[in-house]
């Protein structure tokens, strides 16, 4: 694991480094190797290998007990060398790392790629003070230091290996466009070894435990380089989620995607929660939640990453929303409209021209629909195939044509590779190939691996899955980089709540006094009025107008149903009367020193859905809003969206359709259909009360807001107060 702890929101982020900044430590004229070694199998010597057959700048290798080392010149220490270098690879035991930094610092090193692992990650106190100080001398010097315990880089445009993996120069080194980013460095290695089937990569960097330099400079430097289109990364997790924030807002506006596959997802820190959003809104929604607000595409299966990445490369924005699949095989066909369903890819029908031109080339027992079986008469002509493949692209509803690959034999399959790819130069739709033969490198498969417009799959549902990401980054690209719409909420509105909570005597607000809080910010709540006696609460029953609800106020009482201190549809005075005997019984059976206000007599508000909106804060990433079906088994049903607060409208909605039982809202089998709008607003208005009280606030659940035709109303409501730093 790597030193990813989070930071304290009240630390302001540290800049983003770029290009300028890392220059000399990510594409250096000028590297010295202290501590290589001309021992066989030796970090110090693979160094050297790795190096040596690309660099053309200067190369010094430093030890004092050598003359030479694979030839090259040998220099005692870093203060004999000529010139002071750009980077220093750093290949030495832990004990001697500092000492060497503090140099290295001293001299005007423009940066360190340090391998030597055993500081932070090891969680020994000496040992973390020890990583602690050289970010320090990083931070005051302006030298930069990647590491400690990473592999290495690679820079593909300047052909610079400045790492330690063994036979890495055994590999074809293919220049692409894709840039990857890993803290583990050795399973990003392993991405790198599709060198060896045809893909080319702009960079690989290694950020390890990121003392100095880490992922989100990475990004950045990545966002600045010509050379690369598409960002691709592996994380643990980050330091500074307002640093991931501007990484990814800075790839979203340079319009180069940047795709996140986001290891360890547990939780941050193991705490209490005392709301249904406590429990839901954990880290990896957190996550999830900052990629939704930037544009960053969440690649949740590490299998997958490369592939999408490949992908985003080869394609630009798509034209069409619908995508065309043109089969050699009936069963390919079928398994595409399965996963395309799955994820929801549309398949549009031929428009009818386009059924015209596919008439008149796919036999009869074939099938002119999409997807479009063109049978294995295609194995008898190559045009065939590029007559109907063309007939797909002209078609306006598609912007994309997905092509299965079944059979693989020589030579036929790489002769008919060479022509798809040389078809798709031609073509102003991207094509997508889907090689579903288990030969994985069958012939005819490195010619798709090696072309600069044709992404290769080895599954339909990951090509299906991926092609639904790719729409939906170009569908929200533009949303995402307009203005956020104003807030719902007067600015005053905070105040007025943070009042409300300052009046409260314990850090749990009881049900009225948080329901306090949410009328400051206009959220409806049921008429309701506190009784003491049984005669009371009738008073206030036939004041509210039956039916009502009754309940106890106590912010000791986490779960009032389970407690069976809530009675609902009261219609009378006499059943008040009963529910109001109940609930005291309930409550004499509560632990001792349960504290109750007491019997909250309520409007009883019809509902045809009961919902959920909770707020909360996340260490890393800041507020954060939650919706979704709600009542007492959110925890259980779980279907909920998280996002960064404050939302707009437009962002609302797209958080309650993203719900797996939207279409339970909009009318479904002869039911009306339902406010969602005022919903939208009731989240709005709640991520806007914990964007500006999140310093006073912790947690914030309403649960169950009632939903009707005409109305949003919050029934019930907890307010958790924020315990000091």
């Amino acid at each position: 694991m790597h030193n990813t702890s989070p930071n304290q929101a009240a630390n302001p982020p540290a800049p983003l480094r770029g290009i300028k900044e890392l220059s000399r430590l990510l594409a250096p004229d000028s590297i010295a190797v202290v501590g290589a070694s001309d021992t066989a199998g030796s970090f110090g010597r693979r160094s050297m290998e790795n190096i040596l057959p690309g660099f053309s700048g200067r190369l010094y290798p430093v030890n004092p007990k050598r003359e030479t080392i694979l030839d090259v010149r040998c220099y005692p220490t870093l203060e004999s060398l000529p010139e002071v270098p750009d980077c220093v690879v750093l290949v030495v035991p832990r004990e001697q790392a500092l000492d060497i930094v503090v140099r290295c610092a001293r001299l005007g090193v423009g940066g360190i790629i340090l391998y030597t692992s055993g500081f932070a990650e090891t969680g020994i106190a000496e040992r973390v003070a020890v990583q602690q100080e050289i970010s320090r001398i990083a931070l005051e010097s302006g030298m930069r230091i990647l590491g400690p315990n990473c592999v290495g880089i690679v820079n593909f445009v300047k052909d610079q290996a400045l790492h330690f993996m063994p036979k890495f120069r055994d590999m074809p080194m293919i220049r692409g466009n894709i840039g990857l980013i890993s803290q583990s460095g050795g399973l990003g290695y392993t991405v790198i070894q599709a060198l060896e089937r045809g893909v080319g990569f702009s960079h690989y960097l290694s950020a390890g435990n990121s003392c100095d330099v880490d992922v989100c400079d990475l990004i950045n430097y990545l966002v600045e380089d010509p050379d690369t289109r598409v960002i691709a990364c592996i994380i643990e997790g980050v330091r500074d989620g307002a640093r991931l924030l501007e990484a990814g807002r800075r790839a979203l506006a340079a319009g180069k995607p940047l795709l996140i596959h986001k290891m360890g997802n547990s939780e941050i820190s193991k705490r209490t929660a005392l709301s249904h959003t406590g429990t839901l809104a954990g880290s990896h929604a957190a996550y999830r939640a900052a990629f939704a607000r930037v544009g960053i595409v969440a690649v949740d299966n590490w299998e997958d990453l490369l592939e999408v990445a490949c992908l985003f490369s080869k394609t630009g924005a798509p034209v069409a929303s619908g995508v065309g699949v043109m089969a050699s095989s009936g069963g390919a066909a079928v398994m595409a409209a399965d996963k395309a369903q799955e994820w929801g890819v549309d398949l549009p029908a031929p428009a009818p021209a386009t059924v015209d031109k596919l008439s008149g080339l796919v036999p009869d027992f074939g099938s002119i629909s999409n997807p479009t079986d063109m049978t294995a008469e295609t194995l008898k002509s190559f045009e065939m195939y590029g007559n109907c493949i063309r007939a797909f692209v002209e078609d306006p509803g598609y912007g994309m044509v997905v092509v299965p690959m079944i059979s693989a034999q020589h030579p036929i399959t790489a002769d008919r590779a060479r022509y798809i790819c040389e078809l798709a130069t031609t073509l102003d739709k991207p094509l997508c190939l889907v090689w579903l033969n288990e030969w994985l490198q069958g012939p005819g498969s490195e010619v798709y691996e090696a072309s600069a417009r044709v992404p290769l799959f080895r599954s339909m549902s990951r090509c299906m899955k991926a092609i639904a990401q790719w729409r939906d980054y170009h569908q929200n690209r533009a949303r995402l980089l307009r203005p956020q719409a104003p807030a719902l909420s007067p600015a005053s509105c905070a105040g007025a709540a943070l009042a409300c909570v300052a009046a409260a005597p314990a850090r749990v607000l009881s049900e009225t006094q948080a329901k306090a809080v949410l009328t400051c910010y206009e959220i409806a709540v049921p008429r309701q009025g506190m009784a003491h006696s049984a005669d009371e609460a009738v008073r206030l029953a036939e004041a509210i107008g039956y039916p009502v609800v009754m309940k106890a106020d106590s912010q000791d009482i986490a779960h009032k149903t389970e407690a069976g201190v809530v009675k609902l549809h009261l219609d009378s005075g006499e059943a008040v009367r009963r529910a109001y005997d109940e609930i005291i019984s309930a409550i004499s059976r509560l632990p001792k020193g349960t504290q109750v206000a007491g019997i909250s007599v309520q409007q009883m508000v019809r509902s045809d859905a009961e919902m959920m909106v909770g707020a909360t804060v996340d260490p890393q990433f800041g507020p954060l809003v939650t919706c979704g079906f709600g009542g007492i088994a959110v925890e259980i049903t779980q279907d909920v969206c998280t996002r960064l607060a404050p939302v707009g409208m437009e962002e609302a909605m797209e958080m309650i359709q993203s719900l797996r039982g939207y279409r339970l809202l909009t009318g479904f089998r002869n039911t009306p259909p339902l406010a969602v709008q005022k919903f939208a607003q009731l989240i709005c208005k709640v991520s806007e009360l914990i964007a500006q009280t999140g310093a006073e606030i912790a947690e914030i659940d309403v649960n169950p807001v009632l939903l009707g035709q005409d109305h949003a109303v919050a029934a019930d409501a907890l307010v958790v107060r924020r315990l000091p730093d």
